[in-house]
């Protein structure tokens, strides 16, 4: 069972994660940020992730650190779960249309951090979560399991679509590329031999 569990606790948040990369898509989420519950939800039904996340943070100030604090904990745990990669796809992608949006999600878990973001937003805000979080978020997340992470806006003029499309999109990108390659099960994807 390739799993994790992270616990992280600062001044600003204390969080607890659990991640089981083979998993039913099943989440248990509370955050405090009742948009964010919601994109992880996706994010774990569209990756066939279970994903449990408990997070009390400092959100009277805003939501900046419980966002950006559960970014880095996903990561860690993506990180501790695929250990050394042995037997992984490597590579995953995901051209995810909802509605009038249309949003690509690509990621390679090479162990070089690098987030290429092309996203534009509509609104500032949807609901009372700052749209600009959810570059912090995926930052937060390649850092901690660094790999190229690729999402771009092709098309989309409502803000809940576009952000939706990239959390269900980067969930079906992630699964395609932590999925076991039956061919080279005992193989490193890499002709270095190390990722």
């Amino acid at each position: 069972m390739r799993s994790a569990r992270i616990q992280r606790n600062t001044r600003e948040t204390s969080i607890t994660l659990a991640l089981t990369l083979d998993g039913l898509g099943k989440a248990e989420v509370s955050t405090g940020v009742g948009f964010l519950d919601h994109m992880l939800e996706l994010f774990a039904r569209h990756g066939d992730f279970d994903l449990a996340v408990r997070c009390e943070g400092d959100t009277q100030v805003d939501f900046h650190h419980s966002v950006e604090d559960i970014g880095i904990c996903l990561g860690q745990a993506f990180t501790q779960a695929l250990g050394d990669k042995r037997g992984i796809t490597r590579y995953g992608q995901s051209l995810l249309p909802m509605d009038e949006t249309l949003v690509l999600c690509a990621c390679d878990l090479s162990g070089r951090d690098y987030l290429g973001w092309s996203v534009d937003f509509p609104a500032q805000k949807v609901g009372d979560f700052d749209t600009e979080l959810a570059e912090e978020f995926w930052l937060a997340f390649v850092r901690n399991c660094p790999g190229a992470i690729h999402i771009r806006q092709i098309a989309g003029g409502n803000t809940h679509h576009i952000l939706e499309a990239i959390f269900k999109g980067m969930g079906r990108a992630l699964k395609g590329a932590v999925a076991m390659d039956q061919k080279h099960l005992h193989d490193i994807p890499s002709t270095k031999g190390t990722l």
